[in-house]
């Protein structure tokens, strides 16, 4: 099992951009693919965007594509998503997730990932 840690919420102005990490302990992280999901009050987690263990495969849900940026540096054990364009829709809980794999351009399916962060608040304030 992997731990993980999310950091860089906060509060942003709609239209702002915010960064978050999430570092990742106690496993070889190159062997896992990474996610990034969210959950708004009263609302279902959902998957936002995805990394393979390689880095070549990216999935970003049509909610965030083209606005959101997904990377992972596996030298540092940590992935990054990049914020861009923010709406007061994005308002949620960010959750980082993990899924270890053998494969390294596949994603594993959204229901997968079963390593997590403890999650970090992003607000868009209009």
């Amino acid at each position: 099992q992997v731990q993980l840690v999310e950091s860089g919420g906060g509060l942003v102005q709609a239209g702002g951009s915010l960064g978050l990490s999430c570092a990742a302990s106690g496993g070889t992280f190159s062997v896992y693919c990474m996610g990034w999901f969210r959950q708004a009050p009263g609302k279902e987690r959902e998957l936002v965007a995805a990394i393979s263990r390689s880095g070549g495969t990216l999935y970003y849900s049509d909610s965030v594509k083209g606005r959101f940026t997904i990377s992972r540096d596996n030298a540092k054990s940590t992935v990054y998503l990049q914020m861009n364009s923010l709406k007061p829709e994005d308002t949620a809980v960010y959750y980082c997730a993990a899924k270890r794999s053998p494969y390294y351009d596949r994603l594993p399916k959204e229901g997968e990932y079963d390593n997590w962060g403890q999650g970090t608040q992003v607000t868009v304030s209009s």
